[in-house]
């Protein structure tokens, strides 16, 4: 590689590990920017890299040759021999550089999330203290289910791709942002697809919440009956120790903190290490979907050890390491194929969210589960865990912060594997 690609790498990477830091930093200073989101701008900040003058243009002749190769870059010991035989320029090695980090960036830094993340889960016990959330969640993952294999065949033949789309839409809509990038690795689905389906998937999210911070209660009130509050052996959670498990990032750089956490990071590079080496004994067609998930396997298996999951802020460093992700893989989209993207997948996706919410509060009925438990099991599948405090407080109900949870973990637990599992059901031309 050239001194000047080796010098536009180490920016390019220092860029992808640092931005994160003032988006955080002003997600916790600023209101706009907290009920914007870090994911979303982060999003935003890596398609104006990638799109508006910031990376050098590439001749026709590359380009040919990436689209008969289909990947995202020419291996490093060819692009050398091409630039060397006069068949593309040097921009086109500067690009080359740019494209190999923001692959193996976005390839790399989900696979080492998704364990921290999972690591913070204490599964065994919101299980055991879950009492009737088992049926929520079950009753939410069926109707999230339904909801997208009847969206398959509505928008069938409108919409490229739409068999990832939908399992890309299991992962978001039971496990969150990591869970859907996970499956994006694991399934090679295309940047330009897998960002307008998360964007459009944000867009309906702050829509829902609208809903229901306004009259989603009162509504759901019309056919479900109320809540129950019981009396005796609930559990008590405040909202700073919820702030704690999955929002604040203070006193992480504490020796305290920071010693076990590099800990935790580095049995994730192992984890990872593992599965790559376990994946690769795969066919090569399975071979990614293998690594994702033994790396969600692992990380599950893991979390059930007290010394491990005990380690503080891990989810927060998983979280900052999907930041990087979003940067990265948002640099990649081509702003020119987003706006060819079909208009039907914004109503696949809205059509999965409302009608699987819904769905599930219809359901919900003939188990006699009251509308606060509908409603927060709908929120932390749409939302993810984060959001369950934010929104058992508009329902003035903390009583129903431990089924959100529960609800919610399990989500990111079984989101890759459920995912994984309807792509394929679905790609195979049910």
């Amino acid at each position: 590689m050239y001194q000047l690609e080796i010098i536009i790498t180490v920016v390019l990477l220092l860029s992808f590990f640092i931005l994160p830091f003032f988006v955080i930093h002003f997600e916790g200073k600023y209101k706009l920017v907290k009920k914007i989101g870090a994911v979303l701008i982060c999003y935003l900040i890596g398609v104006m890299i990638g799109n508006f003058g910031v990376f050098p243009d590439t001749s026709a002749a590359y380009e040919d040759i990436l689209n008969k190769l289909g990947t995202a870059f020419i291996p490093l010991d060819s692009i050398k021999e091409l630039y060397n035989a006069g068949e593309i320029i040097r921009s086109d090695v500067t690009r080359n550089a740019i494209s190999f980090i923001q692959d193996k960036t976005t390839a790399i830094s989900v696979l080492l999330a998704l364990p921290l993340i999972l690591f913070s889960m204490n599964i065994k016990k919101w299980f055991s203290q879950a009492g009737h959330a088992m049926t929520s969640l079950l009753i939410g993952l069926v109707s999230v289910l339904i909801m997208i294999f009847l969206g398959y065949f509505l928008f069938k033949g409108n919409i490229e791709d739409i068999g990832n789309v939908g399992g890309l839409l299991v992962g978001v809509y039971t496990g969150g942002t990591p869970n859907m990038a996970a499956i994006k690795a694991a399934l090679g689905i295309s940047n330009e697809i897998y960002i307008m389906t998360h964007t459009y998937e944000m867009v309906f999210g702050a829509i829902y919440l609208l809903f229901i911070f306004s009259v989603g209660q009162k509504v759901f009130l019309t056919f479900l009956p109320p809540y129950k509050s019981s009396s005796t052996g609930s559990l008590q959670i405040s909202d700073k120790d919820l702030e704690n498990d999955f929002e604040s990032y203070d006193g992480i750089l504490k020796k305290s903190i920071i010693i076990p956490l590099l800990g935790a990071f580095g049995l994730s590079v192992l984890i990872l290490g593992v599965s790559f080496f376990v994946g690769n004994l795969f066919p090569t067609d399975f071979k990614t979907t293998a690594i994702v998930l033994l790396v969600t396997s692992l990380g599950i298996g893991l979390s059930f050890v007290p010394a491990i999951h005990k380690i503080d802020k891990t989810f927060q460093l998983g979280m900052y390491i999907i930041l990087i992700f979003c940067l990265s893989v948002a640099s990649m989209a081509d702003v020119r194929k987003l706006a060819d993207i079909s208009i039907d997948l914004f109503y696949y996706v809205g059509f999965a969210m409302f009608g699987s919410h819904l769905l599930h509060a219809v359901i919900a009925k003939f188990f006699n589960i009251d509308a606060d438990t509908v409603i927060i099991s709908g929120s932390a599948l749409i939302c993810s865990p984060p959001f369950v405090p934010v929104v058992a407080a508009s329902l003035k109900n903390k009583e129903v912060i431990m089924t959100g949870l529960v609800v919610g973990i399990a989500g990111y637990a079984v989101g890759n594997f459920l995912g994984i599992l309807v792509a394929g059901i679905l790609n195979s031309g049910i």
